[in-house]
């Protein structure tokens, strides 16, 4: 990993706003809502604006890990506060913030215990840019379970349909990836003999055996792949999805599927590239039983949320299929489709959020004709289901075509398997469309707001974009490009 040090330390600044946005809400007195409102929106509106500096301050030309910062931790284990981003993960920086966001002004209208709700977002954001960010593998590993512990409580005070199963299956399952990750992650420190825990003393000096390699990539695949919603260790992620409130949903399947595939990629893949090779077969099989699962079992959910769930599990494993090709343009597909499912899922989410608290149902059979009544709110869901379908000129078509042409040359018969269950799911989500906003106006609905400006603002936000990255794609491919090239040329 070629390093080029921070001229200010901008990531570290994400986190101090993060940081600094959550005491100030535990401050202030819960009667003052507004107020806590406020703040997060502040909060993240600013994170936002350096996660796009970030994004854009990137400089392809240079390439390597840029913007980092780095301070002695604790020096005799190894330790060492380390942050920096590369071509991997700026665009999933840019990602959370983006869902940070128009998260929160999603949640405008809530009025049940808001201060408790923004202070464990803000704490789960802060973890997930933490991991993004993060170089050290023991900061990483702090960051990854500062993520998750708070969606216990966000699902389980908040949540709606088994909330409390919903919320219990997460955390086990997370938790039991937790414990394959941090063995694994001790493991490699310890046989690397550098005493270090830092990812790039590790790359660089580290010579790992085969066998050693291909202990601990499968550790850290199964680890991290319960979290990326891998088959068959996804069942935690439709409950999940379900039982979580609209922007904790927006956050969950946008954002914190995605450290998953992220951690995968930053300690397995470029620590275990022999592992990686091996694995890849059984990688790539897991991808497409996921994705012709997905797409089957969406088929026979009758809950909006339930056929957002599943469609995410298919699209996750478009994003394993494309790790596991071992090429460029398979990564490159890969990270592409991690940013743009979730801005995508964001948006779904949403969107289905504002219409259960106006019709109180995301039963299919109970609702339709919505567009008569709300066009606004329809059109921003079936813009994001054209994305997940992956119409052109949306982001991700540009996604899947990468690792769908990988995958031909590298596994043709699991391709073909990928496509034909993805075209299958594609007319199923044009039919649930067609269900729920189109066909005789219900006389129950007829009355119901559309949304307003303000509430409108976040799904803008989404909606523009997946038509940017869908119309051009270069600006995100070719940061991506900047890692993926030299990970698979064998200098990372």
């Amino acid at each position: 990993m070629e390093l080029h040090a921070a001229q200010f330390p901008f990531l570290s600044t994400i986190l101090i706003i993060c940081t600094a946005g959550l005491l100030v809400i535990l401050g202030i007195p819960g009667k003052y809502q507004t107020a806590v409102k406020w703040i997060s929106a502040v909060c993240s509106g600013l994170t936002l604006i350096l996660s796009l500096f970030v994004f854009a301050g990137y400089d392809k030309m240079t390439g390597g890990v840029q913007f980092v910062e780095s301070i002695d931790w604790v020096p005799m284990l190894g330790i060492t506060y380390l942050n920096g981003v590369d071509g991997f993960s700026v665009p999933m920086i840019l990602l959370t913030g983006i869902v940070f966001f128009t998260g929160v002004l999603t949640m405008w209208e809530l009025t049940v215990r808001v201060k408790e709700f923004f202070a464990l977002y803000i704490l789960l954001v802060t973890g997930v840019f933490g991991m993004f960010m993060a170089l050290d593998m023991f900061f990483l590993f702090i960051w990854y379970d500062v993520s998750l512990f708070p969606m216990y409580l966000l699902i389980l005070i908040w949540g709606s349909t088994k909330r409390e199963y919903g919320a219990l299956k997460l955390t086990l399952y997370l938790l039991a990836g937790s414990a394959l990750i941090l063995p694994a992650m001790l493991y490699l420190v310890q046989v690397s003999g550098q005493g270090s825990f830092s990812l790039p003393v590790l790359v660089k000096f580290a010579a790992f055996t085969p066998f050693q390699q291909k202990l601990a990539f499968l550790m850290l695949y199964i680890g991290f792949g319960i979290l990326a919603g891998v088959w068959p260790f996804h069942t935690w992620s439709p409950v999940g999805h379900v039982a979580a409130p609209t922007s904790v949903s927006m956050l969950h399947a946008g954002v914190l599927m995605k450290i998953g595939a992220f951690g995968i990629i930053r300690i397995g893949i470029f620590l275990c590239p022999e592992g990686w090779a091996f694995w890849s077969p059984l990688m790539a099989a897991l991808a497409v039983v996921g994705i012709v699962y997905g797409a089957l079992a969406g088929l026979r959910q009758t809950d909006l949320k339930f056929v957002i769930g599943y469609s995410s599990v298919s699209h996750m494993g478009i994003v394993g299929l494309g790790l596991a090709t071992l090429s460029v343009e398979g990564l490159n597909g890969a990270v592409f489709q991690m940013f743009a499912h979730g801005i995508m899922t964001a948006l779904l989410f949403s969107s289905v959020g504002y219409i259960y608290d106006r019709t109180h149902t995301k039963e299919i059979s109970e609702l339709g004709g919505l567009a008569h009544t709300m066009p606004m709110a329809s059109g921003y869901f079936i813009v994001a289901a054209l994305a997940g379908i992956g119409v052109p000129c949306l982001a991700s078509f540009w996604a899947e075509l990468m690792v769908f042409m990988a995958a031909f040359r590298v596994y043709p018969i699991l391709a073909v398997m990928a496509v034909s269950a993805l075209i299958i799911s594609a007319v199923f989500i044009l039919r649930v469309v067609e269900k729920t906003f189109f066909g005789p106006e219900r006389q129950k609905y007829r009355n119901l707001p559309d949304v307003s400006f303000v509430l409108g603002i976040p799904r803008m936000i989404l909606v523009t974009v997946i038509i940017i990255f869908g119309l051009m794609p270069f600006l995100m491919v070719e940061t991506i490009q900047t890692a993926s090239s030299i990970l698979i040329s064998g200098n990372p």
